[in-house]
């Protein structure tokens, strides 16, 4: 293959570039972000209540008594996210549902997760909930350049003729012109 060959998309380039593209095509027709901020959510609502913190010989446990409530709640949040990934059609109940558990977690998991899985889940459900699909580019016909005997030559400004700049009608469409009589005031009725 010589320099001056094209690569045949897909089949001559290199596959971690045919990789990414694909995913790029995947992640664009569906609440990819929306999915990521819930997952991320959740990790830190399940995860912290269980976590023990060692401060030297110190060991801080962080355990509550709805330490299987966070648990859940952290799951489902998870779950919701690969559902956005996978289910696009379901946005908009996994949205609402993240947004409402996310909510729950305040009160039930160390204020949902320090705030942190809280904030991530509330903004995840809410990115969710405002996405919308895409239209499918329309194919648009291809335009052939041919010069006709009256057309302008590239790179001129066409002029209006004398018709184009013909006062016996006004332009404004507001009716606060001055040739109607309102002189800039609107009537009301």
């Amino acid at each position: 293959m010589s320099a001056e060959t094209p690569a045949v998309p897909g089949r001559d380039e290199h596959y971690i570039r045919v990789a990414k593209r694909k995913f790029r095509v995947w992640r664009g027709d569906r609440p990819f972000w929306a999915g990521l901020f819930v997952i991320l959510g959740g990790i830190p609502i399940a995860y912290f209540p269980y976590a023990n913190l060692q401060i030297g010989h110190l060991t801080l446990a962080m355990a509550t008594t709805a330490g299987a409530g966070s648990l859940i709640i952290g799951v489902l949040l998870v779950v919701l996210g690969v559902s956005l990934w996978f289910q696009k059609h379901v946005r908009t109940f996994a949205g609402v549902a993240a947004i409402l558990l996310a909510l729950v977690s305040i009160p039930v998991s160390n204020l949902g997760g320090f705030l942190i899985g809280f904030l991530l889940a509330l903004v995840g459900g809410a990115m969710a909930v405002a996405w919308a699909p895409g239209a499918p580019p329309e194919a648009q016909p291809a335009q052939h350049t041919t010069a006709s005997e009256g057309d302008a030559p590239q790179g001129t400004v066409p002029t209006l003729s004398k018709d184009a700049y013909d006062v016996g009608e006004p332009n404004d469409l507001s009716g606060t012109s001055p040739a109607n009589g309102a002189n800039g005031r609107h009537s009301a009725g």
